[in-house]
C-alpha cells in the first residue's frame, strides 16, 4: 500500500464510525452497552424490577413515603370488569387511562373534556364509552405491556401542566427526567411534546429533549431525533435560559425514589402541575441515553465521580447539594435563567416558519486533557 493510500484510509478511519466512537468515548459520552454492563446490571437488583415496572406498586411505594403523585380514581383488572367502567368514569370530566406496565408512553389516553355523553381528547376528537372500553380491552390483553403480558389498566388524575410552559410546549404535559446514581442526581433534562410527538412528551414519538443545568434549574440546548436545535419546531420560542419552578423540590422527589424503590442506578420521572405543584409520574431501572445530548454532555465523568465516593450521604439536602457542586464544575459556563412566559402556542405554531435542525454526531463539550 503506497503512503497516499495509507493516509486516505487514515481519514476515513478518523471520519468514520471508528472516528466517531473514539470522539465519543473522548468525550465521555457513555454507550448503551456500558450502561447496561456498568450501571443497570451492577446497580439494580433484579428482585427490585417489579417495584417500578409496574406503576401500581411504584405510586403506592410513593405514598407511604409521603411523595405527591396523581390521584388514582380506579384500576380495571379484568375484561369482565368492563361493564362497570362507566361508573369509574362517572367523577371527573378529565382523566387519564395508561397500562400499569406500559413502557415508552404507548396505550396512554388523555380525556381533557366531556360534552352531551362524549369524551374529549385533547386533540379535540370525541370518543364514545365504547371507545373507551375498547382502548381498556386493549391494555388488558397486554398490546401495550412490557412482554405482551395481561396488564391492568390505571384511570388517574389529569396534570394540568404550569402555564410557565405554554410557550415551549404543545398541548401534552411536558415532564422532567432525573437520572439519579446511589441516590445522587447526576444529570436532568425536561421533555416537551410536539405536534410530531402527539402532544406526548415522549422523545421517540418526536418531543424535544432540553438539558437542565442541576446547579441552576435552568435550560439548555434543545433536541429531537438526534438533532440539536435552539428553538420549539412548532412555535419557533428559545429553549435556552428558562429557570424550572421548585427546582430544589423536584431534586429532593429524585433523591427520594431512588431510596424508596432501593435502584442504584434509575430515572425518575416528574411533572409541575399549576395547582399540585411537583409530582412524581414514575421510577425508569433502565433509562436512555439522550440525555446525553439534550445536556451536550457526556455522564461517564460524573458517574465516576459518584461511583468514587465511600460513603454517600444519608441526608437528601447534602446529596442534591453534592450534585449541584458536580453540575457545576462539569459546565465551564452558566446559562443566564428567564422567565418563561404565557401566552397561546397554537397561535405562535401558526405563524412561526420550520426550524432548521443541526445534526450531530456528539455533543460538544471539552476533551478530558
Amino acid at each position: 500500500m503506497t503512503e497516499p493510500d495509507k493516509q486516505d484510509l487514515t481519514s476515513r478511519r478518523r471520519n468514520g464510525w471508528l472516528g466517531r466512537w473514539q470522539a465519543l468515548r473522548g468525550n465521555g459520552v457513555l454507550g448503551i452497552n456500558a450502561r447496561n454492563r456498568r450501571y443497570v446490571m451492577r446497580w439494580n437488583v433484579r428482585s427490585k424490577y417489579p417495584l417500578v415496572d409496574d406503576k401500581l406498586t411504584t405510586k403506592r411505594l410513593a405514598l407511604e413515603a409521603g411523595l405527591a403523585v396523581p390521584d388514582l380514581y380506579g384500576a380495571v383488572r379484568f375484561q369482565g370488569e368492563l361493564i362497570h367502567l362507566d361508573e369509574l368514569l362517572a367523577g371527573p370530566d378529565s382523566f387519564v387511562i395508561k397500562p400499569a406496565h406500559g413502557s415508552g408512553g404507548d396505550g396512554v389516553l388523555v380525556v381533557t373534556d366531556r360534552r352531551r355523553g362524549l369524551f374529549i381528547k385533547g386533540d379535540g376528537r370525541a370518543l364514545t364509552l365504547r371507545d373507551i372500553e375498547f382502548f381498556v380491552s386493549n391494555i388488558l390483553s397486554g398490546v401495550h405491556s412490557l412482554g405482551g403480558i395481561p396488564d391492568v389498566a390505571m384511570i388517574e388524575y389529569r396534570v394540568r401542566p404550569s402555564r410557565l410552559f405554554d410557550a415551549i410546549s404543545y398541548r401534552g404535559v411536558p415532564d422532567i427526567r432525573l437520572l439519579i446514581f446511589r441516590g445522587i442526581p447526576v444529570m436532568a433534562m425536561v421533555r416537551l411534546p410536539t405536534r410530531a410527538s402527539d402532544g406526548k412528551a415522549n422523545l421517540h414519538q418526536g418531543a424535544v429533549g432540553v438539558g437542565i443545568a442541576l446547579d441552576t434549574g435552568v435550560t439548555g440546548h434543545g433536541v429531537v431525533r438526534d438533532h440539536v436545535i435552539d428553538e420549539h419546531p412548532d412555535f419557533g420560542t428559545p429553549l435556552a435560559g428558562h429557570a424550572i419552578p421548585d427546582w430544589e423540590a423536584l431534586l429532593g422527589i429524585g433523591a427520594r425514589c431512588a431510596d424508596l424503590t432501593g435502584l442504584g442506578y434509575c430515572g425518575v420521572d416528574l411533572v409541575l402541575d399549576e395547582d399540585r405543584g411537583p409530582m412524581m409520574l414514575e421510577v425508569n431501572a433502565r433509562p436512555g441515553l439522550a440525555i446525553q445530548i439534550a445536556n451536550q454532555c457526556g455522564l461517564e465523568e460524573r458517574l465516576k465521580a459518584v461511583e468514587a465516593l465511600i460513603q454517600v450521604p444519608t441526608d437528601v439536602s447534602e446529596r442534591i447539594a453534592l450534585a449541584r457542586a458536580l453540575d457545576a464544575e462539569a459546565r465551564p459556563s452558566e446559562v443566564g435563567a428567564a422567565p418563561l412566559s404565557g401566552g397561546s402556542g397554537a397561535a405562535a405554531a401558526a405563524t412561526s416558519p420550520p426550524q432548521k435542525a443541526r445534526r450531530v454526531l456528539l455533543p460538544k463539550v471539552p476533551a478530558k486533557p
